[in-house]
């Protein structure tokens, strides 16, 4: 096997999942420009400061390294900025992977790994939702993946191509040991939010909505542990270099917990008070998000080892302590 390219591998899942490749024995090069990526994430395997959409870089990259397989993340991923900025992800999105792929075919690389979301499906009508329910997406962010995985499927029809699409639902949790965690600059995500409120970071947390049709009357979403998806992508990259078949393939933990719950296990993990505000439903926002990631299972042998939602917070909780150096009350 040869070397494995990481795209946005300074960024929150690709961090892990450049130290999982590494863990396994799998030689990486980190490709990122660090527009939202961190220098200090990016210490597993080669570090390449540089831009996906740069078709120079990408050229000196792949002729100067031995890559047979790439795992793509470099992306923008704020799905409000896309509303406000749609065209800088098309740009950074769907033309940064059109170079790359360009680059990859004048390279003879034809193995890749794509880090694409749920948000391709748009408002759900089943739940839980899998890979065959219709695509709708509703956001310049979730447009651009879909528009990615149909150049993708172009490409492997066309024989050009093998590559596995992860649809994933919501990362969450951190590195068990604490060497990488969720850093985001603003942060939007629930249960960095809810730890910044344990905290003091923050004096509350916003909860939008609370009369969706669910037990607690707040949005339910399927969160799956960081670690699992890095190792989802070696189970993919393993897949393809074995000669698998190409496609989507969805990645959740196949349950799915409100906002409220996730405040309670925050409370009970951190033993801290977390003040919440209550607040209008957000244009857009489904009731309910959870995957069927059953083909997961079958086609890769991939389960989710973090299944307990407490647990997730945990890892959570144990990284952004170290992050704020704040001694962990017993």
């Amino acid at each position: 096997m040869g070397q494995i390219l990481v795209t946005g591998g300074a960024g929150y899942i690709g961090a892990h999942t450049a130290k999982r490749l590494n863990s396994a024995g799998l030689e990486t090069t980190v490709l990122d420009n660090l527009a939202t990526g961190h220098r200090d994430f990016a210490r597993w395997g080669a570090f390449i400061q540089g831009d996906v959409c740069d078709p120079v870089t990408l050229d000196r990259l792949f002729s100067s390294r031995n890559i047979d397989t790439v795992v793509h993340f470099a992306a923008a991923s704020q799905v409000s900025e896309s509303v406000r900025k749609p065209l800088l992800y098309y740009q950074n999105n769907v033309a940064g992977t059109i170079a790359l792929l360009a680059a990859m075919r004048r390279h003879d690389v034809k193995n890749l790994v794509f880090s694409s979301s749920c948000a391709v499906y748009g408002p759900p009508f089943d739940v839980p939702l899998s890979e065959a329910h219709p695509c709708g997406p509703i956001s310049p962010y979730a447009k651009s993946k879909l528009m990615i995985e149909g150049i993708m499927q172009d490409l492997a029809q066309a024989g050009d191509l093998n590559y596995v699409a992860l649809r994933y639902f919501n990362a969450a949790g951190a590195d068990p040991e604490a060497e990488v965690g969720e850093r985001h600059n603003p942060e939007t995500h629930l249960i960095p939010l809810v730890l910044q409120v344990a905290l003091g970071q923050r004096e509350h947390l916003d909860i939008f909505g609370d009369d969706y049709p669910t037990p607690d009357g707040t949005a339910i979403r399927d969160y799956i542990h960081v670690q699992d998806l890095a190792d989802a992508h070696i189970a993919a990259l393993r897949h393809l270099q074995n000669g698998g078949a190409s496609g989507p393939i969805n990645l959740g933990n196949g349950q799915g917990h409100s906002v409220r719950e996730i405040v309670e296990a925050a409370r009970e993990v951190t033993g801290r008070d977390i003040r919440v505000r209550q607040a209008p439903r957000r244009p857009g926002d489904s009731p309910r998000l959870v995957g069927d990631a059953s083909k997961a299972r079958e086609v890769l042998g991939w389960r989710p080892q973090f299944s307990d939602i407490r647990e997730i917070i945990a890892t959570a909780w144990a990284w952004h302590q170290q992050e704020t150096r704040i001694t962990p009350q017993r």
